[in-house]
């Protein structure tokens, strides 16, 4: 307990010192929300992976999906890391970087309204934004807190209330490059905390031969009466239903502001290449060490039962984690621990500044080439600038209280916290968003059209009380919006020409 209690002061005490440190770099917006568009390719590769996998994969759908799918459930993580990590920063990087940079974009919504010149676009964005990203912080305040209790002892509740505050303090202090650099340091302990724990579980097992040997003796499912090795296979026992958790985990990310919004902040188009690379090799170690460990679940026996008769599936990782050394546990509360409160950085921060700049300061900016309307005096500008930091820095407050509140109070498993999360946001942003970058003949009413499709698909399939699995309608939700956004935007009145020609001058 010694040992556990003194590495994760340590770890605490870092975090913090960074975030004081990061201070003065987070006094102007562009510094508190995108570290003055300056940040190095390990950074943002690291930002973007440790905001992608916190305690949500490595506790919830590590777990839930390691016990559905066995040690198939591997393909989840190689998903992450192809089309999640690779595909997104091949596909979206350099055109982000360069058109938000063009029409000096610092959040999604502000993309949106932008792009399709509509500020009613912006103010909807921001509050989908924000209201679809409190389940998934939830969530992830569950999943750490889960595995905080199962190491410590200490009540789940107090777990909750000692993340959040913590969070809230390094973030506040130093914005958006404090969170890049604790990413940094935390996605080390990532990395090497994976492998350890890997090697661990199986050497209680006998090794990965006798793990693996295990599983194939297990039934396929539940009522099956016969040793058929479904979950040692390849594909797994209900290979469908993995690839709508391929589909929603790994092409989600395109469009989650969170994700998305490292690309405004990175340097230039070669630390893009380097971020690439980085960040895939990242998500390999990570995601697929998460999911692959994952898969032994089913060795370590049945998880309890709720109260409403269902499997405690956010309990199976750390059952399996609970026999080990102390000194493993620490090296697994550390790395949840690390994962998480960058993931959880990364949300506070993506709502807050959403909710200040495109719902409370909405600006009206002039694209390149255009004659702004009069001039405001350079003082009056620098105020206007620190008010909207600080209105920022109360909006943490709220939205971290507010997660709280779900979390200490958690209306489902956490994979499907994210599911109703992923599912709405993905839904509405990514088609409109991707093709944005790449195609003039998007419509204004397209977009709308997408917005209405995404939050309206989850939000009604979850009043029904889930006909469709959250996980599977959030895929549904994202691929059907490609759909939607094409088909209307070849029946709707285009843009105007010239005003779509300025925004596309940033590639040429």
């Amino acid at each position: 307990m010694f040992i556990k209690i003194l590495l994760t002061i340590i770890f605490l005490i870092v975090t913090v010192a960074v975030g004081v440190f990061s201070r003065k770099q987070a006094r102007s917006v562009d510094g508190f929300v995108l570290g003055g568009r300056s940040v190095g390719p390990w950074l943002t590769a690291f930002a973007f992976g440790t905001s992608y996998f916190s305690a949500v994969v490595f506790v919830g759908y590590a777990g839930q999906f390691g016990w559905k799918y066995g040690l198939s459930s591997t393909w989840i993580g190689v998903g992450n890391a192809i089309i999640g990590s690779l595909l997104a920063w091949l596909v979206l990087g350099r055109r982000t970087k360069l058109m938000t940079q063009h029409i000096e974009s610092r959040t999604m919504p502000d993309f949106f309204g932008t792009r399709f010149n509509s500020q009613g676009l912006r103010v909807v964005a921001s509050v989908i934004a924000f209201v679809f990203l409190i389940p998934y912080t939830a969530g992830v305040y569950k999943g750490i807190s889960t595995l905080f209790e199962m190491g410590f002892g200490i009540p789940y509740e107090y777990c909750v209330i000692i993340m959040a505050i913590l969070t809230a303090v390094y973030v506040i202090l130093g914005g958006y490059k404090a969170t890049a650099m604790n990413d940094f340091i935390q996605g080390i302990i990532m990395l090497f905390g994976i492998v350890v724990v890997i090697a661990a579980v199986l050497n209680t097992q006998g090794g990965l031969s006798a793990a693996v040997s295990k599983m194939a003796a297990l039934p396929a499912d539940s009522t099956a009466t016969t040793q058929n090795g479904g979950f040692a296979s390849l594909f797994g026992p209900d290979p469908w239903n993995l690839l709508g958790v391929v589909v929603l985990t790994s092409l989600g990310t395109w469009g989650l502001p969170q994700m998305v919004g490292k690309f405004y902040s990175i340097t230039d188009e070669s630390a893009i290449r380097r971020g690439t690379i980085i960040s895939t090799i990242f998500a390999f170690v990570v995601a697929g060490g998460c999911y692959f460990l994952g898969g032994f679940g089913r060795l370590f026996g049945i998880p309890p039962t709720l109260p409403n008769g269902k499997l405690d599936f956010d309990s199976i990782i750390p059952s399996m984690l609970g026999t080990l050394p102390d000194i493993i546990i620490a090296l697994v509360v550390l790395l949840v621990l690390s994962a998480s409160m960058s993931t959880l950085a990364s949300l506070v921060l993506t709502s807050s500044s959403t909710m200040t700049l495109d719902l409370i300061y909405r600006d009206k900016k002039s694209l390149p080439g255009e004659v702004e309307e009069g001039t405001i005096d350079d003082i009056v500008s620098e105020n206007i600038e620190r008010r909207k930091v600080v209105i920022m820095r109360v909006l943490i407050v709220f939205f971290i209280t507010i997660s709280l509140m779900i979390a200490l109070n958690p209306p489902t498993f956490i994979a499907q916290l994210m599911g109703i999360s992923w599912g709405a946001l993905a839904g509405a942003f990514l088609a409109p968003f991707m093709l944005g970058l790449y195609w003039k003949g998007v419509t204004t009413v397209s977009v709308w059209a997408c917005f209405v499709w995404g939050v309206g698909i989850t939000v009604v399939n979850m009043l029904l009380g889930n006909l469709i699995n959250p996980i599977n309608c959030g895929a549904i939700a994202m691929l059907g919006g490609f759909v939607v956004v094409a088909v209307v935007s070849l029946l709707t009145p285009k843009m105007n020409k010239e005003y779509t020609n300025r925004i596309f001058e940033c590639y040429v």
